[in-house]
């Protein structure tokens, strides 16, 4: 009997289980509002160039026309905190798309044309495959491009109704295509705006006509219940040294605490240099002085050494400038001027002699310094005076990466055929097993010039 009532009860808590989740199942559904009522455009307007939207079958299809400007379907209420869920569709590779969102319009901009700008999610058919990153759209541009994920470029599917869902609450943005995890973004410059549909602009008439397609576009404003990003997804945080709780739970720490400089110490000495390194208002500086290596203030390192590791790092310069950072430093070499290890170069690739010398460009802005070339596109480089972002990603298999504003732009092994032949033609010759120690200190360069780091993160690889 005993046993007989125990499984009653739980037959019935199962039951009562089952009707929760039932009702709060039913409760979410009833939260979502359709932006898009099927029938017509109805709440949306066209802005911005003149390609036609029209609905057909439940639809919302965009037709391209040749040598017009971008062309939004925008939303005629803005919008602050939300979810949006939408299916969308692109048929030809010169259709590229997305979703703004908390997208900004000025109507007066362009001699009265209007333009658009802000926050988009990509919807992008061609190979580069950056569907669902982040793009700044007449602004700062790429935010997140997919080299940041990589796992996620196949997630879009061409010709194929693809799920996109966005999550922009408080200072997050987040997206989803067809349930992948993409893209996360922490930015504060917009808190509020339109959702837009794009027809992109073409320069063939050829293309002319080409469609893009949109349908079931649903929004939540309301007891918003976020999905939390359950992979190690790479962070883009344009704050000023913090972390999300994401990149804490996957390892990420704070190398620069933004108030002083624990965790640094000179390259030759145990404390801290006594000048020219300066810490104020969340910034890192090292002051200009004679342009010179390594010869005024010195050169800063980690007081710990790092083996396989990503670090990330936010640099500025000042014009003409020059710096660097260094990785597998050892301090052992017994030279004069700044330490050695591979660097990644920072350089004002328009202003500074060095840009020019070398071989074949390999001192150039995110270049291994003196070995190989960074192959960067002019869209992803900030000039003097503007904030980028770097990247090192050392995977345990000696296998190296150089990022550019969350680009791609060099990678190489360590220790292999390749990687000797270089350092056997490089300034580096002369250093038995250059940059192959199993683990170094990682150095901020003082080369005489002014250069400004903050967000400076790393996680260590297993």
């Amino acid at each position: 009997m005993k046993a007989q009532n125990l499984t009653y009860s739980i037959l019935c808590l199962l039951i009562l289980s089952c009707s929760c989740q039932s009702q709060t199942e039913k409760q979410q559904e009833a939260q979502w509002i359709n932006l898009f009522n099927g029938e017509n455009l109805e709440g949306w307007k066209a802005v911005g160039g003149q390609a036609e939207f029209e609905v057909k079958n439940g639809e919302i299809i965009g037709y391209a026309v040749a040598n017009t400007p971008n062309t939004f379907l925008i939303t005629e209420e803005d919008y602050t905190d939300f979810i949006l869920e939408l299916e969308l569709k692109i048929e030809d590779l010169s259709s590229n798309s997305g979703v703004m969102a908390r997208g900004q319009f000025d109507p007066a901009a362009r001699d009265g044309q209007g333009l658009v700008y802000g926050y988009q999610i990509e919807a992008d058919p061609t190979p580069r495959a950056w569907s669902g990153g982040l793009y700044d759209e007449q602004r700062r541009g790429w935010l997140y491009p997919l080299d940041l994920n990589p796992d996620a470029k196949s997630a879009f599917k061409m010709g194929e109704w693809n799920h996109y869902r966005i999550e922009a609450i408080g200072n997050e943005i987040k997206s989803w295509i067809n349930g992948q995890e993409v893209a996360y973004v922490v930015d504060n410059m917009d808190r509020n705006g339109h959702i837009g549909l794009q027809v992109h602009s073409i320069r063939d008439p050829e293309d002319e006509g080409n469609k893009t397609f949109f349908r079931n576009v649903r929004i939540q404003t309301e007891n918003l219940q976020p999905k939390s990003f359950a992979g190690d997804v790479f962070v883009v945080n344009t704050g000023l040294n913090e972390l999300t709780d994401l990149e804490k739970a996957n390892g990420w720490r704070l190398l620069f605490n933004g108030v002083d400089t624990e965790g640094w110490k000179a390259a030759y000495k145990e404390e801290f240099p006594s000048d020219g390194w300066v810490v104020q208002d969340g910034i890192l500086t090292i002051k200009a002085s004679d342009g010179s290596e390594s010869m005024s203030y010195g050169d800063i390192v980690t007081t710990e050494m790092f083996s396989a590791f990503d670090l990330a790092f936010d640099f500025k310069f000042t014009e003409g400038a020059n710096s660097g950072v260094k990785y597998f430093v050892t301090l052992s070499e017994g030279n004069v001027g700044s330490a050695i290890g591979l660097e990644y170069q920072i350089l004002d690739d328009e202003g500074h002699p060095d840009a020019k010398m070398g071989r074949e460009g390999n001192r150039t802005l995110a270049s291994l310094y003196d070995l190989i070339k960074a192959d960067k596109s002019p869209r992803f480089i900030k000039g003097p005076g503007e904030w980028n972002k770097g990247r090192l990603l050392v995977y345990p298999d000696n296998r190296v990466e150089h990022y550019l504003n969350g680009v791609k732009v060099l990678e190489y092994v360590r220790g292999s055929e390749n990687y000797r032949a270089l350092v056997a033609e490089s300034k580096y010759h002369i250093w038995e097993n250059f940059g192959e120690a199993d683990e170094g200190y990682i150095l901020l360069q003082d080369h005489g010039d002014e250069v400004h780091f903050k967000n400076i993160k790393i996680k260590t690889l297993q």
